[in-house]
């Protein structure tokens, strides 16, 4: 069926529904644990469960972190804020309400830069607002009954939600990407999407390219990971295609994504959004945000890291890959920091980050917080580099594995004691390359006849007979000389 269909003369239209959990100690109205995992339903009070004479009282923190979001994300920052109650069935819920932001939400407009198919582009966001989490319905633990965690009940939630803007799922793929660097990067949210920390929905329609109209939308729910909300995406809108192209209609509904196979199953008709009956939440005051309280938060910001990318490219001459890449998380980004108040040779500390470094921590599936050596340490070792005391390929292969099994001990010292100080003695020097080229008299031969290249064939066997001792620089110089005699 699909063979004859041309997928290419559609367009989706794509808008994402992201729930971050904010990390606070405490729950939103409670002051119950917010802490991931415990014995089920531990962590909750008759607050909580909603008991009767109970009221609920809000955490300060949590406005803190959504507001940190709304600069981040250059959003207006509302002012005058209530809560509302969203009345929907939530078996899992135990007040049967939900207490959310709805005609107010905390932020308002904004965007998040995203980089796709090679062109930088802004994904505006509609608003972001706060809202308590649900608790957890299981159904594997007992054969004739679900059974209901309220541990997660309460637990501060920011709704991030984006205009339709996104287009195919490669720029959703994008967007989550660099959203989770960013909730990160301000100790917003852990990002972490297995344990529920953030969750994505998505909501999708298709159009033939050129309207402007919006269809029928369905949204997926159930994407446990940034890759498989990328799947879903590619899944519905082919599922969709197909419908209009067979001549069936799309319904607006609620699927749930099944990452075994890639497909997807309905979970209901879509509600409207009148159906969930909101009015101002009754047991709550508004609130009102200052300017000395925005002010606050507004100072305490750190420099983010697509501005720190870019004070990298303008102000070190780093190449754009090498800045971005640096930037990807903040506990690489601050080591870097430390690195290049250190050392002078910026370029070259980047090279390490991205090389010998990141090489270790792959190995061993591992962050940069578990790197062993203090950026000052590595300083001095890009300094005898520099020196030309050692080259790279010494340092980073005998004497990098030296400093972290041993570091207490300088990089010279190491070098001094593996005899691995370069050499720059001519006299010690040109015998190892006489022995080279006696031993390759028809590449000699070559070389005389204009094949130049081979000088990086006689650079290494130099090298590897002197066990990596002789100074690259001198040893080129000197085989020239000898080459050309």
């Amino acid at each position: 069926m699909s063979a004859s269909i041309d997928y290419n003369k559609y367009e989706a239209v794509i808008g994402l529904e992201v729930h971050a959990q904010l990390l606070t100690h405490s729950k939103l109205f409670s002051s119950d644990s917010a802490a991931f995992g415990g014995q089920p339903n531990t962590h909750i009070s008759p607050v909580t469960l909603g008991h009767p004479g109970t009221l609920p009282f809000l955490n300060r923190k949590a406005v803190e972190l959504a507001i940190r979001l709304g600069f981040a994300c250059h959003c207006e920052i509302e002012r005058e804020n209530f809560f509302a109650r969203k009345n929907y069935f939530y078996p899992d819920l135990p007040k049967g309400y939900q207490i959310s932001q709805h005609t107010a939400p905390i932020c308002v407009g904004g965007h998040v830069p995203i980089f796709a198919d090679g062109a930088a582009r802004n994904i505006r966001l509609n608003r972001i607002h706060l809202e308590e989490d649900a608790g957890k319905s299981m159904h594997d633990q007992d054969p004739d009954n679900t059974m209901v965690d309220y541990n997660r009940a309460g637990v501060p939630l920011v709704e991030i939600v984006t205009e339709p803007d996104l287009h195919h799922a490669d720029e959703a793929y994008a967007y989550l990407t660099e959203l989770r660097r960013l909730v990160r990067w301000l100790e917003v949210c852990d990002g972490n999407m297995e344990e529920g920390s953030m969750r994505c929905d998505a909501n999708i329609s298709i159009r033939l390219k050129g309207d402007t109209g919006l269809g029928t939308k369905v949204e997926v729910k159930n994407m446990n990971s940034i890759r498989n909300v990328k799947r879903a995406i590619e899944n519905e809108i082919k599922r969709q295609i197909e419908l209009v192209e067979t001549g069936e209609r799309i319904v607006q509904e609620t699927r749930s994504f099944e990452a075994s196979n890639g497909s997807s199953f309905s979970l209901r008709s879509k509600e409207e959004a009148n159906d969930y009956r909101y009015f101002p939440e009754p047991d709550l005051a508004p609130f009102r945000i200052t300017e000395a309280f925005l002010n606050e938060i507004r100072s305490a910001l750190p420099e983010l890291p697509e501005e720190m990318a870019q004070r990298y490219m303008r102000e070190l001459q780093l190449p754009e890959y090498d800045a971005r890449v640096i930037c990807d998380d903040k506990p690489t980004a601050a080591y870097f920091e430390a690195l290049i108040a250190a050392t002078p040779h910026h370029k070259a500390a980047a090279n390490w980050m991205l090389g010998p470094v990141k090489s270790w921590l792959n190995e061993r599936s591992g962050s940069m917080e578990q790197f062993p050596l203090q950026p000052a340490a590595l300083a001095e070792l890009i300094a005898l580099i520099a020196d030309g005391k050692v080259n790279f390929s010494i340092a980073s292969s005998r004497i990098l594995p030296a400093m972290i099994e041993t570091p207490g001990k300088t990089p010279l010292a190491i070098a001094t004691e593996l005899n691995l100080i370069q050499d720059k003695d001519e006299n010690s020097i040109l015998p190892v390359i006489e022995a080279v080229l006696a031993k390759y008299p028809g590449k000699v031969a070559e070389f005389r006849a204009g094949k130049k290249g081979l000088i990086g064939l006689f650079v290494g066997e130099v090298m590897k007979m002197s066990a990596g001792k002789a100074d690259p620089k001198l040893t080129n110089e000197l085989l020239l000389k000898q080459l050309n005699s």
